[in-house]
């Protein structure tokens, strides 16, 4: 006999070790020889992660799907594994180390790379252990790591491979650059957060103290303003990027500028004599209504300004150094001062090279962190009476500085603002790869669902930029690039690969370094002839190889054989660009063959009111902890069946409450089984149930089976979990164990064997249809109603998924008249408060000859059921009924004697009327533009499903009420 009450926090570990023991989840576990594989690559955790809700939903959903193929008898495999995380894992390490006094320069490369090694073998990946908990059904025997040999091997193959077909290569591009931790970073790591900041005016006078005439138009082309003026006016919110700027730039339309495009103009800022002058120039990207209408560029410290001055042929001055400090190296400014301004009236730009190493921060301002200069120079341009006025409230002249509300770039980790920096970096020529896999998902050979992320991955692939693959850490993959004496570069697989090419090349080729190579030979020093490269590559480049990597490419593995391409990917909506499409065009790439055919991109998991989850805002909800208090197989549940495509999870614990319950209504239906003789019977056939109870239910079980088993493989989860919820809890919990009673209290032997047999026979399916959603408990419930003495065949996971066929309609039409009738008349009462104690009369208005056989044949369950007494039938309904159509037949409550109808009526005419108010006030609230605009989207819907909400309520109430009129 089952325990009274279901203990999760005994009951998930038990079965966590019956699983580890039999090892259940091995690639193939379970199946036939020659059976289908089905595979699925876990997005790889951090190493440094811990499990939150996301992961928790990812995972969860994941788990679904593999336990339901693995039970239809696929040869599964859930590969496990996790991303070495570069930046974030050097942090964790850093700090550690700081703990000690011990900085990461104190180190060697090495000796750093070795200590990170000791803390991913120590404290690492525990959060494997964490999706353990879950109820993770992964092959955890085959668990992989970015940095394991293995991939390692793959990550180097590939790179070689690219960039001997030239996608891969060196250049100098601007790029996210984190003055922390010093290094590149991808767009994915960088996150914009709204900050207070500023905005200020200033003026860039005309060289040689020119003048022209401004004038302002309006939309009639009147003119409004005109004014001689012997300046341009631009507007910056980063002042100390002035000293970089290479030109000011209007749109070609903006005919106030036109007789001074083509000039030059002064930066503001310096030392007078040596003031720098810049072009006037055109270009589509300034926008002549905003501001001014003139923009400063300064193309290695702003994406917008770098394309600009691409196009325009403008220099690329850097100004500040890696940790975002003022440049201090090289000669005096003003020697550099001079440079510029011939490249300024000349137009000859030189090689970036020799750009690079113009250092225009004036000498005041050099090694100045970059705010503090420019605190400088905005005192400075101000003192000089450069800066642009406005008259205040006393008609006096002030700095015209707008306090402006900035998106501001931060680094995820450092949470330090991210320079825009011009840097060398290796690059991978991305928009060559991106068209096989725009081709791949446009030709439907890989699908999204929901289907309209397809345009975000279309909006992403078809304006892809080089993608910079280099990042300036210690812990990672190193680049496999060696420089030779004169910098030239050589990628190969090793060292003595790159050197073998290196000798070849110096000698192959007269010149100096062919003669001081010769002499390096004779008496031959490791690293004396190449110098390796520092930098390591971007985590993402060795998870961009994870489907076909952990399968053991670049070798031909029979699991590669077997499990590629694998089936689904499970991903949420932020890392379809810097994951998704990056495997896409990996996997096409290297393998031919796209490395999945669907993408299933689910939601957010947001707090109970919409709410992103952020510590900022206490709103996180710890799944460890709701695994604590309501079990693993409460919270899966709650995510399933809240994980309808499209929608984000609005997650409140006292839903995972309720479907703890859920679970607790399974286990007590299965106690009373067994308390009323039900057992295992292996002899028992569905078709040989002769009892219309037990037809229906084998029915109802058939359609549930279908309809749960077409939502899984459609990826709808909330709607399997809902019809697994309505069979076994509305259906088989609240309906047939109730219709059964009668059977097993009386004398009948032949139907309480049966219905015994059917009762244990559906109890069996629902364990195997809820296993993938609830796997603990329904491993448990299988195991411990094998029977008395004997074992189950085999674990529940590994049983055969149900696949009842069994329909008999008219059995099934039976009892659901009986339960729709039942219901009817318990919601009436309900609705018009009848005391639980009184019984009615029922009258039915008219039934044909089936409604009149079924009143008969059911009689006592009506009566039991829905507390009515004397069942008649009549021409006309009598006074004071409450009314059901049901069917052709109409179904009287005569209720006269038992409410006092006026009181109710009034009762309800006064809970409507508060629903009603309710209603007109959220009415107004959302019409309001302003309301809707700028109250935060978490706001505006939780409004929007108050207003539902209360919309449900009129609609129940005004029944109700309708009712009660009418019976009155």
């Amino acid at each position: 006999m089952l325990e009274k009450t279901y203990d999760a926090k005994s009951v998930e570990p038990k079965i966590a070790k019956i699983w580890e023991e039999a090892d259940a989840f091995r690639a193939g576990a379970g199946a036939e020889e020659g059976a289908e594989p089905f595979s699925i690559v876990i997005p790889p955790p951090n190493v440094t992660g811990s499990l939150h809700m996301g992961h928790a939903l990812n995972n969860t959903l994941q788990d679904i799907l593999v336990r339901f193929e693995r039970m239809r008898g696929k040869n599964v495999l859930w590969q496990p594994g996790m991303d070495h995380a570069g930046i974030a894992t050097q942090m964790v390490v850093e700090r550690k180390l700081m703990e000690r006094q011990i900085h990461r320069r104190d180190l060697t490369r090495e000796q750093f790379v070795e200590k990170v090694w000791e803390w991913k073998d120590e404290s690492g990946g525990a959060i494997f252990n964490q999706l353990k908990r879950l109820g993770a059904s992964a092959d955890w025997s085959r668990e992989r790591f970015t940095m394991d040999e293995g991939l390692s091997k793959a990550v180097l193959e590939v790179f070689v491979t690219l960039h001997k077909e030239g996608l891969i290569y060196r250049g100098k591009r601007l790029v996210n650059w984190d003055p922390q931790f010093e290094t590149a970073i991808s767009d994915l790591e960088v996150e914009n957060k709204e900050a207070d900041g500023h905005m200020w005016h200033f003026k860039y006078p005309l060289a040689g103290g020119e003048t022209y005439t401004y004038v302002e138009k309006d939309a009639d082309g009147n003119v409004t303003l005109k004014e001689e003026r012997n300046y341009i006016s631009i507007a910056t919110t980063r002042p100390e990027t002035m000293l970089g700027d290479g030109a000011v730039a209007v749109h070609p339309s903006d005919e106030r500028y036109a007789p001074i495009v083509g000039k030059l103009c002064e930066i503001p800022v310096g030392p007078k004599e040596h003031r720098r002058l810049i072009p006037i120039i055109t270009d589509e990207y300034p926008d002549p209504a905003f501001g001014s209408g003139a923009v400063k560029i300064t193309g290695a410290h702003d994406f917008n300004d770098y394309q600009v001055a691409r196009r325009n042929n403008i220099p690329l001055y850097r100004l500040m150094d890696t940790r975002a400090a003022m440049r201090a190296d090289g000669e005096p400014y003003a020697d550099y001062a001079a440079q510029a301004l011939e490249i300024a009236r000349t137009g000859n730009v030189p090689s970036e090279a020799e750009v690079d190493a113009i250092n225009l921060v004036p000498d005041e301002y050099r090694g100045l962190d970059r705010y503090a200069a420019r605190k400088l120079i905005v005192e400075a341009i101000t003192a000089e009476g450069l800066a642009v006025t406005v008259k205040d409230a006393e008609g006096n002249d002030i700095p015209f500085v707008e306090k402006k509300k900035l998106m501001q770039p931060f680094g995820d980790r450092s949470n330090v603002v991210i320079e825009p920096m011009l840097t060398d970096q290796w690059f991978l020529d991305a928009k060559v790869l991106a068209k096989p896999a725009l081709a791949s998902v446009r030709e439907g050979r890989t699908k999204f669902v929901p289907k309209n992320w397809e345009k975000t991955y279309y909006d992403w692939m078809e304006n892809i930029e080089p993608w910079c693959i280099s990042r300036q850490l210690w812990w990672g993959h190193q680049i496999p690039a060696w420089y030779g004496p004169d910098g030239h570069i050589f990628v190969e697989k090793t060292e003595e690969e790159a050197l073998e090419a290196a000798i070849q090349h110096y000698l192959a080729h007269e010149g100096p370094w062919k003669a001081w190579v010769e002499e390096k030979l004779e008496n031959f020093q490791p690293g004396e002839i190449l110098t390796r490269d520092e930098d390591v590559l971007d985590t993402w480049f060795s998870s961009a190889l994870w489907p076909f990597s952990t399968l053991g490419w670049p070798d031909k593995t029979p699991e590669l054989k077997t499990y590629y391409q694998t089936d689904v990917l499970v991903t949420g909506f932020d890392i379809i660009f810097f994951w998704v499409a990056r495997m896409m065009m990996m996997g096409l790439h290297f393998m031919d063959e796209e490395p999945f055919h669907t993408v299933y991109v689910h939601a957010l998991v947001r707090d109970k009111n919409g709410q992103k989850m952020s510590k900022s805002k206490g709103n996180v909800i710890d799944p460890l902890e709701l695994i604590d208090e309501y079990g693993a197989d409460a919270l899966r549940f709650t995510l399933a069946i809240m994980a309808a495509q499209g929608r984000d999870v609005k997650l409140d614990p006292a839903r995972i409450a309720g479907y703890r319950n859920f679970g607790t209504k399974l286990w007590n239906a299965t106690r009373f089984a067994e308390m009323n003789g039900v057992a295992r019977d292996d002899s028992f056939w569905l078709h040989d149930a002769k009892l219309a109870v037990n037809r229906w239910i084998l029915t109802e079980l058939t359609r549930a089976a279908r309809e749960i088993t077409d939502a899984i493989t459609s990826y709808r989860f909330n709607e399997a979990a809902g019809a697994a919820y309505r069979f076994v809890w509305n259906l088989f919990c609240d309906w047939y164990l109730e219709l059964l009673k009668p059977v097993f209290m009386g004398e009948d032997e032949a139907a309480k064997a049966e219905s015994r047999a059917c009762v244990a026979f559906v109890l069996d399916e629902i364990y195997k249809l809820l296993h993938p959603l609830m796997p603990f408990m329904t491993e448990e419930l299988w195991a411990e109603t094998a029977g008395e003495g004997t074992e189950r065949p085999s674990l529940l996971c590994h049983a055969a998924w149900p696949a009842p066929d069994f329909e008999d309609v008219e059995s099934a039409d039976d009892i659901n008249w009986l339960i729709d009738l039942v219901t009817g008349i318990r919601s009436v009462r309900s609705e018009m408060n009848v005391p639980p104690s009184a019984i009615a009369p029922l009258v039915v208005i008219g039934a044909n000859a089936v409604t009149k056989e079924r009143l008969v044949h059911h009689e006592a369950a009506i009566k039991r059921l829905a507390r009515v007494g004397e069942i008649s039938h009549g021409d006309t309904a009598p006074n004071g009924s409450a009314q059901i159509v049901l069917g052709e037949a109409t179904v009287c409550l005569p209720l006269g004697s038992l409410i006092d109808l006026a009181a109710e009526a009034a009762r309800l005419q006064k809970e409507l009327a508060k629903v009603t108010e309710e209603i007109a006030r959220l009415h107004k609230k959302l019409s309001n533009e302003k309301f809707v605009a700028n109250a935060p989207e978490e706001v505006v819907e939780v409004e929007r499903e108050k207003l539902t909400e209360y919309n449900e309520q009129q609609a129940k109430l005004s029944a109700a009420l309708t009712r009660v009129r009418d019976a009155g």
